[in-house]
């Protein structure tokens, strides 16, 4: 506890020099709790919440960046590629062996990770048994953490955080006590949701960030190309901030996404995620995942690193799990 509290007083807003009492009670009345917060938000919107001049906070998000770069918790701006490399990034396993290969071992931290298909392919079973196995040690392929669940389509079921926990031996309670789970009614509201999750975050050992669909509400309140511009730009800050959370808390961020037809593909694919390139290029990775028969195919279609190569899961009880599982 007194580590938790020391790394509290390290981030309080007040350590920058330019921050005053009075600049301090602002930014606490537009949100910003700590360092983090500054960076994650960005100069724009510390100008646009508090009303101080963009000249100022560019200044204030620079310091923040500086005491986070000497408290080790974001990279250095100017870094070799040896020291990025031993960098290790703590990974949460999906529940399937060949998924976890297919990823490089689980879900990556510091990172936003894509699935995306059509209905029942297991983008939210993927989601409620990532919640589960979160929590568990890391032996089990956890990170003795919480999830934080944003719902924008209502497909949260506690139910089923208590049949993949009793289906894996792990305690159902304590499985459902330790996923948050925030309902996002529109687009503003989700908006609203990941701006304010930094506090949730730190006080609740958050290190895992689903948000099932990113694009849904985006999609279905701009419709039309007149409204196209102002939805990507939403769907851009949106994406951007995830990426920030990501990289600022040491948290891994998975989002589902949707799909529309391609009439133009001739060859491959004949359908693509929404969101267009703002998703994709915020995405670290993007999954695919489709049917095939009783089984689920996954393709790894972006990633920096990885192959593009598919694998075969299957959905249980016990969630996600490998094919060759039985029952």
């Amino acid at each position: 506890m007194a580590s938790s509290e020391d790394a509290s007083s390290r981030l309080a807003l007040s350590n920058i020099e330019e921050i005053g009492p009075a600049t301090e009670k602002r930014l606490k009345e537009a949100g910003f709790r700590s360092i983090r917060d500054l960076l994650v938000r960005g100069p724009v919107d510390i100008a646009e919440a508090t009303g101080m001049e963009t000249g100022e906070s560019v200044e204030i998000c620079n310091k923040a960046r500086l005491m986070l770069e000497e408290l080790g918790i974001i990279d250095k701006s100017f870094v070799t590629a040896t020291s990025l490399y031993s960098r290790r990034r703590e990974r949460i396993s999906t529940g399937s062996k060949s998924f976890d290969d297919l990823l490089g071992g689980g879900l990556e931290t510091k990172a936003v990770t894509e699935v995306y298909g059509e209905f029942g392919t297991g983008k939210t079973q993927l989601c409620h048994t990532l919640c589960v196995i979160v929590q568990q040690n890391k032996l089990a392929g956890g990170l003795d953490a919480r999830a934080l669940y944003i719902d924008t389509e209502n497909t949260f079921r506690p139910e089923r955080i208590v049949s993949i926990a009793e289906g894996r031996g792990f305690d159902p309670r304590r499985s459902l006590e330790n996923v948050i789970v925030a309902k996002a009614y529109n687009s503003a509201h989700q908006e609203l949701i990941i701006e304010e999750a930094g506090p949730v975050i730190e006080d609740n050992n958050i290190r895992l960030i689903i948000v099932d669909s990113a694009v849904a509400h985006y999609r279905a309140e701009f419709l039309g190309r007149a409204t196209l511009s102002e939805r990507q730009q939403r769907l851009n800050k949106f994406m951007h901030i995830l990426v920030r959370i990501a990289e600022t808390y040491e948290v891994a961020v998975l989002v589902t996404n949707q799909i529309q037809a391609s009439p133009d593909a001739y060859f491959g694919d004949t359908v693509r995620a929404t969101g267009g390139n703002v998703v994709a290029h915020t995405s670290t990775y993007r999954i695919h995942l489709k049917r095939s028969g009783k089984n689920r195919i996954a393709r790894m279609v972006d990633s920096p690193y990885h192959a593009e190569r598919e694998i075969l899961f299957t959905l249980t009880e016990r969630g996600i799990s490998d094919a060759n599982e039985g029952r």
